[in-house]
């Protein structure tokens, strides 16, 4: 494989080469060729050459399972198109606006893998790319509301843009006064490295403050290739995050997600979030219960480095936003102290400040 940042080219051949059909996808992993064109039909096929490089057994892989289509996203009934409500909450096209002072701006719907489990599946693979004026709708809508401060650039896959049309994108809303920080949403350094070149990550960083946030769900898609993508952002000056939505049969097992975390901290890359899996449509044999994250969160914290323990969050189902889920680290609460409960189940005492102390 071309190390990352290598070839420029070498994206495009690996995207466009792999499997892109259920048919395409039965040849070559397994399973019922109607059932997985019945899938196909539902939700894209596309899992580039390098990604299928990695699956070792099929839809039983847990990279596999990812990607490969199933019978079973047939047959869930829980699920919504629009789970977190993003429509409702777009004034203009391409856009969301749920929080105060940030936007999420769809620029793309486009990715180097189509996940099953993917929140946006009613459009990812499906909506034309938007044009220049349909964007530019979005930088205004941007530009007139002075509370905007952060805006998250996702999609589909940003870094599945050319680079002047990405770098052009950012340009228009770097030029907003009010606009501090830039975050671009990609799943591309895990799942498409060869895509992370010297040259966007110059294009990137002509943008600072710019942040990137990943997507690796599982330690063994932090190959060589993957890690070489991830430290060419950092050393170009890029802040790189990394949001795993826990997934069943992928990682919902705490030394999976340990081992997961402490290979990104270790390749400068700060897990950030750790979803619970949306209920979108043809998506119910991913998602396992909550206390299943709450389990993995009690085995991660004091058992790693704090940097390396990722925020549990629910995105409240129709566009309440992200609620943070905890392990129960209080025992008990007065006015005088405090009990509470360390991670190998330990009470403390911690007394209060006493109230003659406090400011008023």
């Amino acid at each position: 494989m071309t190390p990352a940042g290598g070839d420029p080219a070498d994206w495009r051949r690996q995207l466009n080469g792999g499997v892109n059909s259920g048919a395409e996808a039965a040849a070559r992993f397994g399973g019922d060729a109607a059932a997985l064109a019945a899938a196909e039909r539902a939700f894209p096929v596309r899992i580039n050459s390098y990604y299928a490089s990695l699956i070792r057994d099929g839809a039983n892989d847990p990279l596999g399972r990812q990607v490969i289509p199933s019978a079973l996203e047939l047959s869930g009934a829980d699920g919504t198109a629009d789970p977190l409500g993003e429509e409702a909450d777009s004034p203009v096209p391409h856009l969301v606006h749920r929080y105060p002072d940030r936007v999420l701006f769809l620029v793309s719907y486009q990715c180097a893998v189509y996940c099953r489990f993917c929140t946006r599946k009613r459009a990812v693979g499906r909506t034309a790319a938007p044009t220049d004026d349909e964007l530019k709708r979005g930088v205004e809508y941007i530009r007139s509301r002075p509370e905007i401060r952060d805006v998250i650039v996702s999609g589909g896959d940003p870094f599945l843009l050319a680079d002047e049309r990405l770098s052009r994108i950012l340009g228009w809303l770097r030029e907003i006064p009010h606009v501090e920080i830039l975050r671009v949403d990609t799943r591309v350094p895990c799942v498409l490295p060869s895509r992370v070149t010297d040259e966007l990550c110059r294009a990137l960083a002509a943008r600072h403050p710019l942040f990137v946030n990943t997507h690796f769900n599982h330690p063994r898609e932090v190959t060589p290739e993957a890690r070489a993508a991830c430290e060419r952002l950092v050393d170009h000056g890029i802040p790189v995050g990394n949001q795993t939505v826990l997934l069943r049969g992928v990682n919902d097992d705490p030394a999976v997600v340990k081992a997961l975390m402490q290979k990104l901290l270790a390749m400068r890359v700060r897990p950030y979030y750790l979803y619970q899996c949306d209920p979108v449509a043809g998506a119910d044999h991913f998602r396992t219960g909550v206390d299943a994250g709450l389990r993995i969160m009690a085995a991660l914290r004091g058992h790693t480095s704090g940097m390396a323990v990722p925020t549990y969050v629910i995105d409240a189902p129709g566009g309440g936003g992200k609620v943070p889920l905890l392990p129960e680290g209080v025992v008990e609460i007065s006015d005088d102290r405090v009990v509470v409960r360390n991670h190998e189940g330990r009470r403390f005492t911690y007394t209060q400040a006493p109230a003659a102390t406090l400011l008023k």
